[in-house]
């Protein structure tokens, strides 16, 4: 480990003490004010049960720090060797405050049986933490940044091997400011002579083999020379974010790891599902009633538009709910126009001018209104706000194993592919894509895709 690394690790604990303690007297100064921000409207009263500040520092201020900390270690918050990015630390000095506040209420009320000082300098407390600690961090990552920049703490690697290194491993090693690629060589006195130039901090091999003498030269010559060692695993290699270490007793494994979508993962996006179309479905309840008024002058019943798909890797068929917007026969006469599609490079049957959409199906295609009553789906945890599109019994039948690895989640209203060409796409450049989000999902990937889906629908991209 460079001492820089182990500095600036470090340093986390100091800041975010000094983080805590600010927002909690700031808290307590503010309910000791007559806020008064507007002249003559006073916002909020001063609070007359708070307690002296020797007391207040003595029975909150100390504990409340201590008790951060505990939920930053939980959540590896001073982790020395973090190489976690920015958007990852904020995410965690957020649920580490979010935390805090639900262990404060839970002291007070289930263990003490006592009300607090004040409500509002509790959700004062917990909101200048997540704020003051989000800028406290924010300055230590750009001061490690500008270390980085001039040399401080840098790891000088190089990579050997027969092999040459994975692309994905050297745009790492190339892009990452906290390292420096000295380069590719192919034997261990290669090494040697590189390491009499000058220092070597890390070296990565491409082609590691046990039962290979050379292999166990090179881990003795790094661990008798005090340089970091570390391999590519042959598998996977090109995919290196589909591996997660673990270990079976003592012995330590590589597992492989298909989508991040996973444990705690899945509970964050299924909590995201459920509070999104909650909300959605009360927002656009007006416009779903009036599409249902204009569906019945239109065209009559049935409203609605009942599809099923494959819903999970264990083909288990899910209802799509979809407003109907072809003719009541239009499955019927399918059979008849799939050689007129437009889709011929794949299992997909995409017809340009379908002549079984009505005129006012039309419209709600060219605006993806037909597929609001999916929220429902999502509610109910059927289908999720964002993923791969849902998939036909027939499609799928014909879909070969690499094309079966969408169904690792389920499937959503908008995707990648969707916002990134929708109905335009080639069904390979479509599949590619939704394994993409598959592989690097994340909450933020998923509020990006939603924006995205926004544009996409008034631009109209690639719609029906």
């Amino acid at each position: 480990m460079k001492k820089a690394e182990a500095v600036f690790g470090l340093l986390r604990i100091p800041v975010d003490i000094a983080a805590v303690c600010a927002a909690l007297l700031l808290a307590y100064r503010l309910r000791e004010l007559n806020i008064d921000l507007i002249p003559g409207l006073q916002l909020l009263e001063p609070a007359t049960t708070l307690p002296p500040l020797p007391v207040y520092m003595s029975t909150f201020v100390i504990p409340g720090i201590l008790g951060f900390l505990f939920f930053g270690a939980c959540l590896s918050m001073y982790a020395l060797l973090a190489t976690r990015s920015a958007w990852n630390e904020i995410g965690r000095l957020f649920i580490a405050s979010f935390l805090w506040l639900v262990a404060v209420i839970a002291w007070y009320f289930l263990v003490k049986k006592q009300l607090f000082y004040s409500r509002m300098l509790l959700m004062h407390s917990a909101f200048f933490i997540a704020m003051f600690g989000m800028i406290a961090r924010v300055s230590v990552l750009l001061l490690q940044r500008a270390c980085l920049h001039c040399g401080i703490g840098v790891r000088r690697t190089v990579s050997i091997g027969q092999q040459a290194l994975v692309k994905a491993a050297k745009n790492t090693l190339t892009q990452d400011i906290r390292y420096r690629y000295l380069g590719h060589i192919e034997t261990l006195a290669e090494l040697k002579a590189l390491r009499k130039e000058g220092v070597i901090d890390l070296v990565l091999q491409t082609d590691p083999d046990p039962k290979n003498a050379a292999t166990n030269a090179l881990i003795e010559y790094c661990r008798s020379e005090h340089i970091g060692y570390a391999f590519l695993p042959p598998v996977l290699a090109e995919n290196p974010h589909q591996l997660k270490t673990d270990r079976l007793g003592l012995v330590p494994v590589l597992a492989f790891a298909p989508t991040p979508l996973d444990g705690w993962g899945r509970v964050f996006k299924r909590l995201f599902d459920i509070v999104g179309s909650a909300l959605l479905i009360l927002l656009l309840l007006p416009l779903l009633c009036t599409l249902c008024t204009l569906c019945i002058f239109f065209q009559g019943f049935p409203l609605f538009y009942i599809s099923r798909r494959i819903g999970d890797p264990q083909r288990r068929t899910i209802p799509v709910i979809k407003f109907r917007t072809m003719v009541r026969d239009a499955d019927k006469k399918k059979a008849t126009l799939k050689e007129h599609s437009h889709r011929n490079d794949g299992p997909l049957f995409k017809m340009k001018n379908d002549p079984r959409v009505t005129p006012l199906g039309r419209f709600y295609r060219r605006f993806s209104l037909d597929e609001l009553p999916q929220l429902l789906n999502v509610f109910i945890g059927q289908m999720s706000l964002v993923g791969p599109r849902p998939h036909l019994p027939e499609e799928v039948d014909r879909y070969s194993s690499y094309e079966r690895r969408v169904f690792a989640v389920k499937p959503g209203i908008t995707g990648l592919a969707q916002v990134s060409g929708r109905s335009d796409l080639a069904f390979k450049e479509e599949v590619r894509l939704d394994l993409k989000y598959i592989e690097e999902w994340s909450l933020r990937i998923d509020l990006w895709i939603l924006w995205r889906t926004i544009f996409a629908v008034i631009r109209r991209s690639g719609a029906d």
